[in-house]
């Protein structure tokens, strides 16, 4: 849950041991033992109070900040904590005295570009949780995105406003609007203040405000925001860019709510069209790598998608939506089907080898049995045929030889 306050227990000072703090009193991190102390005088303030006959108010307060606590703790380590404890460790430790300024100096860019990596990947695993819709894990990670943000940049920086953003997002996905409106407001006043803001920062504002109005059902203000966010992405990137297909899916999606099928089919096909480009391009690069390799050691060569694991996780998102629009649309368009299940194809297929998880091979497979049906009992041309078939193929003898 979105509260936008700190947490009762301050978890970033937890020893780095590979488990979640526990409350027995052997296990425990100085951190968990002061918390459990301040409970403990809550509870004896919680006595006075019963005393002079204040007992259900106060009890009600105590269980409440008990139990959030808690909770906030269990959430915080699943979310985020679990994957950066190490990390925080160099930067809890006290720097060490150096001989030289150019020591020195040189501890210092170390320190930043620790701080710049747990931004990012605090953003970037909060941003996967939200395209996962798993909205209540993607709190912890933007706070701590947010924290860092503060420590390295100030109070009133503008890189604190992708963090003010992600927790907007968040809020809409539990349905807590008026939270939402106060990280976006908060976002917006940093935004004004700030005189080197960038195109993709205000894409990404106006994107979110869009994502407001919508669950607000305002389309027309919606509408508006998302047109500015499809203007500066398209300055920041280029119209033609994934960065920029989130602006036109979801302007795709207002069309669908106001029933203008036909608009919104066409936004999907232009969506649909800049993901199968960008997968294309790469499993051809991919294609040819693979080809001109050489490797003595005889290993396989691994495929990836280029992305990160937030921009997977869109791309998913994105992709399985359409799919969904196009096999339960009235107007049934095999031909547009089939070119969503090829992009979805190849996204999965291009994830086989990056991927820990196993999803990806059977996602891929199943996608590419999909589609040679779909191109049988449609009779889609032989060529198309083939190329499914061909995917079909190598997804096959990925997983039979993987990598060891």
């Amino acid at each position: 849950m979105v509260t936008g306050k700190p947490l009762p227990l301050d978890q970033e000072q937890w020893d780095g041991s590979s488990e979640a703090p526990t409350s027995g009193l052997g296990t425990v991190g100085l951190s968990t033992l002061v918390w459990w102390l301040g409970v403990l005088c809550i509870f004896l303030v919680w006595n006075q109070g019963k005393a002079s006959g204040r007992a259900k108010d106060k009890d009600n307060k105590v269980c409440v900040f008990l139990v959030s606590g808690v909770v906030h703790q269990k959430a915080d380590w699943h979310s985020i904590h679990e994957k950066i404890c190490q990390l925080l460790i160099p930067l809890r430790t006290s720097m060490p005295f150096y001989n030289s300024e150019e020591e020195r100096q040189h501890g210092l860019q170390q320190l930043q570009r620790r701080q710049k990596h747990l931004i990012e990947f605090c953003y970037t695993v909060s941003q996967k949780y939200l395209f996962e819709g798993k909205y209540e894990d993607a709190v912890p990670a933007a706070l701590h995105s947010l924290r860092f943000r503060m420590a390295m940049h100030g109070l009133s920086s503008v890189e604190l406003v992708p963090a003010y953003l992600l927790l907007a997002e968040a809020s809409l996905g539990l349905g807590q609007i008026v939270q939402a409106e106060e990280y976006l407001s908060q976002a917006q006043w940093t935004v004004l203040k700030s005189t080197d803001c960038s195109n993709a920062t205000y894409s990404l504002l106006h994107r979110n405000l869009g994502l407001l109005y919508m669950a607000k059902e305002n389309y027309e203000e919606a509408r508006y925001h998302l047109a500015n966010d499809i203007y500066f992405a398209s300055c920041a990137f280029g119209t033609e860019d994934i960065r920029t297909s989130g602006g036109y899916f979801h302007l795709a999606n207002i069309f669908c709510s106001l029933k203008k099928l036909d608009l919104a089919d066409t936004l999907y096909t232009k969506v649909s069209e800049i993901w199968h480009k960008y997968l294309d391009d790469h499993y051809q690069v991919l294609s040819q790598a693979r080809i001109q390799q050489i490797d003595l050691l005889g290993k396989q060569f691994v495929n990836d998608t280029g992305l990160d694991e937030a921009q997977e996780a869109e791309a998913i998102q994105i992709l399985t939506s359409i799919l969904n629009f196009r096999e339960s649309a009235p107007d049934k368009a095999p031909q547009k089907t089939a070119f969503v299940l090829k992009t979805l194809i190849m996204l999965y297929y291009q994830m086989m080898k990056s991927s820990k998880a196993s999803f990806p091979i059977k996602a891929a497979q199943e996608y590419a049995m999909r589609a040679l049906t779909l191109a049988k009992d449609q009779q889609l041309n032989v060529q198309e045929q083939k190329s499914i078939q061909e995917l079909l193929t190598l997804i096959s003898a990925e997983e039979d030889c993987p990598i060891s």
